[in-house]
């Protein structure tokens, strides 16, 4: 089997009930890289080691039981600074901020904890989330492990650091401007930013332009689809909820089946993935290879996807 932090968070989650892993495992496992590499790519603001290592133990012993079928049950994660989490430092990324410890969790955060996933901490986002680079007072600068000379955008840079560097499969991030989507892009990852409404942002409802929604950033299509299903549903008293998806040939319910079709371990093999032609990371593995944007031609093929068939590789999504 690959190092821990190799695998990605479905493949940790059939790790689990194989018995090849335990999540307290993987937890201490990166623990120890988040000491090691969290402030050279500036990926954590706050670490809650033991509230993660006490979580794991919990989703150790819930796997026993097979009637407990959560996808994503005892896989590590991180929840953007941005994020209110109650009883754990919230920054929002300011020194103003510093020592704010919110009583309330906003609801993504508690959907995410009945989802069993196991939170390592608060990941590093500029002051409010504002610029789309990553360097507040109260962490060190987010950097792509590609190149730790360059930025790792913003505003969910730590998120995304923490995952292309092997600190976490998967993380939550948030996006109004392109807040997933641009470091997702410098990092290498898949980023999500779902329509608004897909999942809520109760109870405080920030953002007043109503552009900004909770998000997923991970190495695949399939993780990133499994966190979207873990953080969707609306809420009592949201504004407004996003409609289901439509499929012209219905595979299952949820994003995460959704989805399959068009995921791989690869994430080239997806039209919405970015690819990077810079040649290794801190993890010790190559970005993804990228086709020339020039080769691939689409055509629509239902009312919310398109397939994309890259003429020089011969590879299809959807196949």
């Amino acid at each position: 089997m690959a190092d821990l932090h190799e695998l990605t968070a479905l493949e940790l989650a059939a790790a689990y009930r194989s018995g090849h892993t335990t999540p307290a495992e993987v937890v201490d496992h990166l623990l120890g890289r988040v000491t090691e590499h969290s402030d050279t790519v500036g990926a954590f603001v706050t670490v809650t080691a033991d509230a993660a290592l006490a979580a794991a133990e919990v989703a150790g012993r819930r796997l026993s039981d097979e009637a407990d079928t959560l996808p994503l049950l005892g896989v590590p994660t991180g929840i953007k600074d941005l994020t209110a989490t109650a009883g754990v430092r919230t920054t929002y990324g300011s020194a103003v901020f510093a020592q704010t410890v919110p009583r309330q969790s906003d609801e993504v955060v508690l959907r995410m904890e009945r989802a069993g996933l196991v939170s390592l901490g608060k990941t590093n986002t500029p002051e409010l989330g504002s610029p789309c680079y990553t360097e507040p007072d109260v962490a060190p600068p987010a950097r792509t492990p590609y190149d730790l000379d360059r930025s790792a955008g913003g505003s969910s840079g730590g998120a995304a650091a923490a995952v292309a560097a092997g600190l976490l499969p998967l993380a939550h991030g948030s996006d109004g401007g392109g807040s997933i989507r641009i470091p997702a892009s410098v990092c290498g990852l898949v980023g999500v930013k779902p329509s608004r409404g897909r999942v809520s942002a109760a109870p405080v409802y920030g953002d007043v332009s109503g552009l900004s929604t909770s998000g997923s950033l991970a190495t695949t299509v399939r993780d990133a689809a499994a966190l979207l299903d873990a953080m969707a549903g609306p809420a009592v008293g949201d504004p407004a909820w996003a409609t289901p998806c439509r499929q012209v040939r219905p595979i299952s319910t949820g994003a995460t089946a959704r989805w399959a079709a068009y995921g791989s371990r690869d994430s080239h093999d997806h039209p919405s993935a970015t690819a990077m032609s810079t040649p290794r990371c801190s993890r010790g593995t190559s970005a993804p290879a990228a086709c020339s944007p020039t080769s691939a031609t689409r055509s629509r093929t239902s009312s919310c996807h398109c397939r994309t068939t890259c003429c020089r590789c011969s590879r299809s999504c959807g196949q």
